[in-house]
């Protein structure tokens, strides 16, 4: 009876060594691991490709310079075609695959479904996701390198009202998880102030026709437009907005003025005045630098979805440093509450703060469309800044 018992006790302590080894099996050898789940064709395209690109040096960066706690960085890029089933499937794949962390989807409707699969496995996941939803479900493995729209929407609703003092405003958005969470965020901003929301104008995702949105904005009786689309649709929005001859104010958040933007819609961009988390035109020594080596290895300059891509690795980076450890649990754990000081981790191209959310609060920019390019014209400071 006793020889059995020992037996048994036996099996059950090899079957738990065998799982313990195969849970660390990413961590080690002499690589680890990384997924970039990123939308490289279909709608998401422009923004998934600079996120994907932007991941991409820093991988190379920090392999260059040895890897983390000595072990080189293993990237593997996956299309998820702008479709949220696919990214579903491929963050899965990734999972089989014993991935130490994901970075992507961009699209907030893509991230919205496959970050549930993350969390499941407890692998951390860095999104350039927008949508304000993403982290309000308490998922302790979700990171954000952009503005959550709850952050976003206080700053430029503060320049629609108090700056530039609009009394009725029109609101084009895209009828998404990301245009309504935005659309959501800007009327409450504005609820109580002087600006009165007079027309909200729904589009759908990857709509070419913005003819009848840009009609109805024009009769809508407002001193300005508030558009919120997404990239590809912004250049579509902004040359119709040309043709019909509007010539009110158009104010946006980060969609509107990107470099592909502005290069797709040509002229018709100038003038366009936005609130953007990150650029590369910021007066920033680091972000100049990697402004300049983007462009070396890509041979063109990135909206914001390059920086997001890039920060997000850098950030990883920081936190298994303070976890002292490659342990997914540790490094998540370590991303709440995060400082990041840019002096101590240039990487990460900005100083500013995790919350217990997994949202960033750091400075950002007011920007407007001056002569094919963003130029910023007033520096904001993070929310947590005391006035």
């Amino acid at each position: 009876m006793q020889r059995r018992s020992t037996f048994k006790i036996a099996i059950t302590s090899i079957a738990a060594c065998a799982a313990l080894v195969s849970a660390n099996t990413a961590f080690s050898q002499n690589t680890l691991k990384l997924a970039a789940i990123v939308e490289l064709s279909g709608g998401g395209a422009t923004a998934g490709t600079n996120f994907k690109n932007g991941v991409e040096l820093a991988v190379k960066e920090i392999n260059a310079a040895g890897g983390i706690m000595g072990k080189k960085l293993e990237l593997s890029i996956n299309d998820t075609t702008t479709n949220p089933g696919v990214a579903l499937a491929l963050t899965k794949k990734a999972i089989d695959n014993d991935v130490f962390a994901i970075f992507g989807p961009v699209f907030s409707g893509s991230i919205i479904v496959s970050m549930k699969e993350s969390q499941k496995a407890e692998v951390p996941n860095w999104t350039g996701g927008e949508a304000a939803g993403i982290t309000m479900q308490g998922n302790p493995y979700i990171f954000r390198t952009s503005f959550t729209q709850a952050t976003a929407m206080p700053k430029i609703g503060r320049y629609i009202s108090d700056q530039a003092k609009v009394k009725n405003l029109s609101i084009i958005y895209v009828n998404n998880d990301f245009g309504k969470g935005g659309l959501d965020m800007i009327k409450k901003t504005l609820a109580g102030g002087s600006t009165k929301i007079v027309d909200e104008i729904s589009t759908d995702a990857g709509q070419v026709d913005f003819s009848a949105a840009v009609l109805k904005a024009k009769n809508s009786g407002s001193d300005a437009l508030f558009a919120y689309v997404n990239e590809d649709e912004s250049a579509r929005l902004l040359r119709e907005l040309r043709k019909q001859g509007f010539n009110k104010p158009v104010i946006g958040e980060t969609t509107l003025t990107g470099q592909k933007v502005i290069e797709l819609a040509g002229d018709a961009a100038t003038g366009a005045i936005a609130h953007v988390g990150l650029t590369i035109d910021a007066p920033s020594p680091e972000m100049l630098k990697f402004k300049a080596k983007f462009y070396q290895d890509y041979k063109y300059l990135p909206d914001h979805n390059g920086p997001k891509g890039y920060i997000g690795v850098y950030t990883m980076k920081a936190a298994i440093e303070k976890a002292g450890k490659l342990d997914r649990k540790a490094v998540a754990a370590a991303m709440k509450g995060l400082e990041l000081d840019v002096k101590k981790h240039p990487g990460v191209l900005m100083s500013g703060r995790f919350d217990d959310k997994g949202d960033v609060d750091r400075e950002s920019y007011l920007v407007q469309v001056k002569n094919g390019r963003q130029e910023v014209i007033s520096v904001l400071p993070p929310l947590s800044a005391k006035k």
